[in-house]
């Protein structure tokens, strides 16, 4: 979750509608025609779970901007701490790929900080080819087949 999702709908996800409404949002920004702040593009939001615990998540990007083809990139995925150094990041981005596949990306670019060497050997387990640094990020290409 972004901060800015967190500011906007977390003081109503203790009740049903209120999460229901934050569900139904992240849902309408897969949509092309769906309203969006500046700079962001259409993205399908997937939450990684195990049994009833929510583990982490992935932000796939449609399309890539000037600002997201320098750091952000197609794919981003965070691990909530206590479910980190378990395999789960590299389940996910293997998980994304397809996905990203189905939107017409056949290479998706994704990057990560230049000192996460954990993130790092994530995107290069799934195939991830290293293209280059720019400033404090790295950032490679992943085929999506």
């Amino acid at each position: 979750m972004t901060g800015r999702e967190i500011r906007e709908f977390g003081h109503r996800w203790a009740s049903p509608e209120g999460f229901g409404a934050y569900v139904g949002w992240l849902h309408s920004q897969a949509l092309a025609d769906s309203p969006r702040p500046e700079g962001f593009v259409p993205s399908t939001t997937l939450w990684w779970v195990e049994d009833e615990h929510y583990l982490g998540r992935l932000a796939i990007r449609h399309r890539l901007t000037a600002s997201l083809l320098e750091a952000g990139g197609h794919i981003g995925y965070d691990v909530r701490p206590s479910a980190r150094r378990r395999g789960h990041a590299t389940a996910m981005l293997r998980a994304a790929l397809p996905v990203a596949r189905g939107l017409g990306i056949a290479s998706a670019l994704v990057t990560c900080d230049l000192t996460n060497a954990a993130s790092r050997k994530v995107i290069e387990a799934n195939g991830g080819v290293f293209a280059d640094q720019r400033g404090e990020k790295l950032r490679f290409w992943v085929p999506t087949s």
